[in-house]
């Protein structure tokens, strides 16, 4: 089993649901059409919206994008930017290569994106970035999604302000990328398990547990 850069694709012409529009789907491979479509059948807590997003160009002969993002109470709009200025937001990728890429081992790449705000008490544990690693491998397992060739990084950063500039003094960020090779092509329980990731950065509450604000 190879593990591949996240950011490996090959580079071809390619048909995105976005730029094709309506009417897309009589052009796309059968398989395609029905992964595209079980991504937004995916079922996702009440605080994690989803939306379709542009893909980037060229990297696959197939591809198209959804946004999810963490959804406040003062927030609305159904608009999923590519970048959010939420604290937290992500992006998942599907990239189909009918031909099968040999360095997906597989017809069906799956390229994640996730980045959040995170409080300085959790920033500052030197394990964020292998608990948010592990975040991700208990999600896939426990969405049942099965997968292969799972590569990625994790990076914590820290942003500090001086002079005439908005904002906080010092921010911090989580950034995750990752991508994978789905087997099949049902990929609800791919997107379900990136949207646990999702609240688990966001550090949402679990689901069923009502988070008391302070006063």
């Amino acid at each position: 089993m190879r593990v591949m850069n996240p950011d490996t694709t090959p580079q071809t012409s390619t048909h995105s649901a976005d730029a094709l529009g309506e009417g897309a789907n009589e052009n796309w491979p059968a398989d395609f059409s029905k992964a595209v479509e079980s991504m937004h059948a995916a079922q996702l807590r009440p605080e994690i919206s989803l939306g379709t997003i542009r893909p980037p160009q060229r990297p696959a002969p197939f591809s198209h994008a959804v946004g999810l993002e963490v959804v406040h109470p003062n927030e609305d709009g159904d608009n999923i930017p590519v970048d959010s200025e939420g604290d937290a937001f992500g992006r998942l990728i599907l990239l189909h290569s009918p031909a099968a890429e040999e360095a997906w081992e597989g017809t069906m790449r799956l390229v994640a994106y996730i980045q959040a705000d995170m409080d300085d008490a959790v920033a500052s544990d030197p394990l964020l970035p292998d608990v948010a690693w592990q975040w991700l491998n208990e999600s896939l397992a426990e969405t049942s999604a099965g997968f292969t060739n799972l590569g990625g990084t994790v990076t914590s950063t820290a942003s500090v302000r001086f002079g005439e500039i908005g904002g906080p003094p010092r921010a911090y960020q989580l950034e995750m990328r990752a991508s994978w090779t789905a087997e099949g092509i049902d990929l609800k329980s791919h997107v379900e398990a990136f949207s646990k990731v999702l609240a688990h950065v966001a550090g949402l509450p679990p689901e069923g547990v009502t988070q008391l604000n302070a006063r």
